[in-house]
């Protein structure tokens, strides 16, 4: 049986974009449900500053102490992110569990993740998001330690803790860093394999993963649940005979997304950022679909993703009576990856607006024509570079807008 869940929020009125709302207390509703809590009850705050000691002040905390009551609840989730010492007041205040919205989030990452790298970025955001709240959890007594590699008498509990998870945090940090690495390797290869890559990017549960495996049959989990998938998927899409791109699909963004999260997944995110083109895929049937195009266009921005080439997605139109409503803008496509409907409109738009593909050149650079070595170096991947007695012999994968500059010094032969 699921527990049973009040959820509150704050509404200052100060920045309309990030205060909580009746659109932001529901995808909580959604989150809590993704999570496994049942919400029995909502409780909006409007107040100009949030309160230190409480967060929503002494009199709505009386007010929610009643519904608990009432409705006989297990927890109580706050739609904000909450310091230490505010959980502990609530916790007292009220007598049960208290959590914020990056603490639910992040348990609905760790449940969801299943990769190496997923678990070490979920356990990383996890224990940074627990480190400055230690004080909120609570002191133990005072323990007694000695000896060699100790701090002697009068350490306490929190000031072990605090030091434990500064270790595994370092650890963590460490074996992120390869498995970066790794990745940056792996992302390499896919570069100089010539091939588009598109990102799939958009609002958890817009229909990403579903998606892709209408396009290519990836077989990848999807469920109607937030956050259905954490692993990125890279899979091959045939456009026509004669062109393939590489499908990269990336973690859902959401509204108020905690940036511990956004920090250890960079490495997942940074998908976006490196490729050719972004199809940004949006659930068309959302009541707030505004909030998503929103939260996706800031993120982006946050990522320095905002100049590569776009098509807009919106999927799920099954659900609604027609299209007229929704945005009208270029290289949009309205379609449902249920029945399939606006699949090949899809394929059409690639097909369109798809980057210019890219090639291998070998090229002899005479050593007098520095200049244009400089812009090689500039506008194209370097794969190799030798010195020779006519010039610089370079092997490099260029854009096809700069192709012409470099054909006078191509060569037939690999070099």
């Amino acid at each position: 049986m699921n527990e049973r869940a009040v959820l509150v929020g704050l509404n200052t009125g100060s920045d309309p974009e990030n205060d909580s709302s009746e659109i932001s207390l529901a995808e909580l509703e959604r989150l809590c449900d993704t999570a496994g809590l049942t919400c029995v009850a909502t409780v909006l705050q409007s107040k100009p500053t949030h309160d230190s000691a409480t967060f929503i002040g002494s009199g709505k905390v009386q007010e929610v102490a009643q519904i608990i009551a009432e409705t006989e609840a297990d927890c109580v989730v706050l739609d904000h992110e909450l310091s230490g010492s505010q959980t502990k007041n609530l916790e007292a205040a009220w007598n049960c569990r208290v959590i914020d919205r990056t603490f639910l989030i992040l348990d609905i990452f760790a449940s969801r993740a299943k990769s190496r790298e997923g678990k070490t970025q979920v356990e990383l955001s996890q224990l940074r998001y627990l480190l400055p709240r230690l004080s909120g959890i609570g002191e133990s007594l005072s323990r007694l330690g000695g000896g060699i590699g100790t701090r002697g008498p009068g350490e306490t509990k929190l000031e072990t803790d605090r030091r434990h998870i500064d270790r595994r945090i370092q650890s963590l940090s460490r074996e992120l860093e390869k498995i970066e690495k790794n990745r940056a390797v792996q992302r390499k290869q896919r570069q100089q394999e010539t091939v588009i890559q598109a990102a799939l990017v958009g609002y958890t549960n817009a229909g990403k993963s579903s998606l892709l495996n209408r396009l290519t049959n990836a077989g990848v989990l999807a469920e109607d649940r937030l956050f259905a998938t954490l692993d990125p998927t890279v899979k091959r899409l045939t456009i026509d005979e004669n062109e393939e791109i590489l499908l990269v699909d990336t973690v859902g963004f959401v509204r108020k997304l905690p940036h511990h999260l956004v920090r250890a997944f960079r490495s997942t995110l940074e998908e976006v950022t490196v490729s050719d083109m972004i199809l940004v895929v949006m659930d068309a049937s959302d009541p707030a679909l505004s909030e998503q195009v929103r939260v996706t266009e800031a993120l982006l921005r946050e990522l320095d993703a905002e100049h590569q080439p776009r098509v807009y997605i919106y999927n799920k139109c099954d659900l609604l009576p027609d299209t007229h409503s929704l945005p009208q803008r270029e290289n949009t496509v309205y379609l449902s990856c249920a029945t399939g409907d606006g699949i090949e409109e899809l394929l059409e738009t690639l097909r369109r607006v798809l980057p210019k593909k890219k090639r291998l050149m070998h090229l002899l650079i005479p050593y007098e024509k520095g200049q244009l070595l400089s812009r090689l170096h500039e506008c194209a991947q370097i794969k190799e570079e030798t010195f020779t007695e006519h010039g610089t012999a370079v092997s490099a994968i260029v854009d096809a807008v700069d192709e012409k500059t470099f054909i006078p010094y191509e060569t037939e032969d690999e070099q």
